[in-house]
């Protein structure tokens, strides 16, 4: 029995086929963490969706920025955009099914006995566990709510960028969502910096990538996270696994063995 982490699959259906079978995937034995955006930009997220969802019980996944997009478009609020190759999703004749199944799916993954954290892009350095599991199942359960639109609808955004406890309503859940599914920088003091997407060694000096600053999830659990292609996985702590590697643009899919730490990657065919 193996767990296995995988980066962003952005609708690469074939090599998540393909990383699969070289590590001998077992659904009935083994487990699979997916750390979000499994759709858009790649050619067959339609693919990728019905694959995951067949695997029941043998998924851990988390929601991230594209995942969240396309129940966006799916429930009237937000734009297809042409690259995102979604189309054929939104059309198929199981898209509502797909739709229901993608949005019950959670942002925060924990594993007490592994002490370790899956979320899609990161996590601030305000939160302890107890106020990360909060936060999550704040959204979460309006993702599952009949009102869900409406908090699809108000998520964009970049404003507030600064953690307070006494946040309400929309705007405490869209920095909770920007949290989980959108953060690179922060500022020292960990307000948020949305718009700045280069390697750490190129950023201006005040500002960090998120685990660079420490804090008390970081401090007790490693963390596996997707979202930053550009880091190709490098220059994180050693606890701290980023798995997002680009297959999309032309880089490879990645996926970690947790067992033993091992790598296996395989190039992008797009």
């Amino acid at each position: 029995m193996s767990t296995y982490f995988i980066g962003d699959i952005h609708g690469c259906y074939e090599e998540l086929k393909i990383i699969l079978a070289k590590v001998k995937f077992n659904a009935a034995l083994d487990t699979l963490w997916l750390t979000g955006d499994l759709v858009a930009r790649g050619p067959d997220s339609l693919k990728v969706l019905r694959f995951v969802r067949s695997l029941g019980d043998s998924v851990r996944m988390v929601l991230g920025n594209h995942d969240l997009q396309l129940l966006a478009v799916y429930a009237g609020v937000s734009h297809n955009k042409l690259q995102d190759h979604i189309t054929s999703l939104l059309e198929a004749p199981d898209s509502d099914v797909l739709m229901h199944w993608l949005r019950h799916q959670p942002i925060l993954q924990v594993d007490e006995e592994r002490k370790l954290v899956m979320v899609h892009a990161g996590i601030t350095p305000y939160w302890d566990l107890s106020t990360a599991r909060q936060c999550a199942q704040e959204v979460e359960m309006v993702l599952k709510s009949n009102n869900y639109a409406l908090f699809l609808n108000a998520m964009y955004g970049d404003m507030p960028n600064n953690w307070s406890s006494g946040l309400t309503g929309l705007s405490r859940l869209r920095l909770i969502s920007n949290i989980f599914t959108r953060i690179r920088y922060c500022f020292p003091n960990g307000q948020l910096e949305m718009h700045y997407k280069d390697t750490p060694e190129k950023t201006p000096v005040n500002l960090k990538p998120w685990f660079a600053l420490g804090g008390p999830i970081s401090d007790l659990y490693s963390i596996v996270f997707g979202h930053w292609s550009s880091l190709m996985g490098q220059g994180t702590p050693k606890h701290i696994y980023g798995l997002d590697t680009g297959c999309y643009w032309g880089g490879q899919l990645t996926l970690l063995r947790w067992e033993d730490k091992t790598f296996t990657r395989v190039p992008s065919e797009l």
